[in-house]
């Protein structure tokens, strides 16, 4: 995860691989309910920004990080696109209410994300991923229809050096507590 970036730009047809890359991440019934919308006008970029809170982290010391990515890409998903598709003949059929415990449009949605991120590293670019603080207002500076829900944000451009964040300090979990091998398994302890 990147937060800064040199201001460089970054060519369309590059960030147009990127998002293509999660285009082909993979969907629940092949539904591909997931839609992405790239942010490069510099007003725009500075608007996502204001309502995702960057005044905030600029205060606790970082530097800008949202406003300075040459791209946003905001991804979305859409429930609808899954509803529709499920009551298909060769799904769950017309009338039968899909029933998911864990809404597969999210697991799509968080497939995508990661093919993004994965596709920007291996693009020789580097990107950040951030939550949205305020979804309805940016539907509507973004026009976003009502069905689609907007999930994340990737900022994409070149790296520049940064502070690390403080969470980084923490270290990960050791894998003992993180993979478990035929049922979950407590910490040694």
């Amino acid at each position: 995860m990147v937060r800064r970036y040199t201001g460089e730009p970054v060519a369309r047809d590059e960030v147009e691989r990127v998002v293509r890359a999660a285009l082909h991440a993979p969907s629940a019934g092949f539904t591909q309910g997931q839609s992405f919308i790239v942010v490069t006008d510099p007003s725009l970029r500075d608007e996502v920004a204001r309502l995702c809170g960057e005044e905030h982290y600029v205060g606790r010391g970082f530097t800008p990080w949202i406003s300075s990515a040459p791209a946003l890409v905001i991804a979305c998903t859409s429930a609808e696109a899954y509803r529709q598709r499920y009551a298909e003949a060769d799904k769950l059929g017309p009338g039968v209410a899909l029933n998911w415990p864990i809404p597969f449009w999210y697991v799509d949605a968080g497939c995508a994300l990661m093919a993004l991120l994965l596709a920007a590293v291996d693009a020789g670019l580097a990107a950040g991923l951030l939550a949205i603080a305020d979804p309805p207002a940016l539907k509507g500076l973004l026009r976003i229809p009502a069905a689609v829900e907007p999930v994340g944000i990737v900022t994409i451009g070149h790296p520049a050096p940064d502070r690390r964040s403080g969470s980084l300090r923490r270290g990960r979990r050791p894998e003992s507590e993180q993979i478990h091998w035929d049922r979950w398994r407590p910490p040694p302890g």
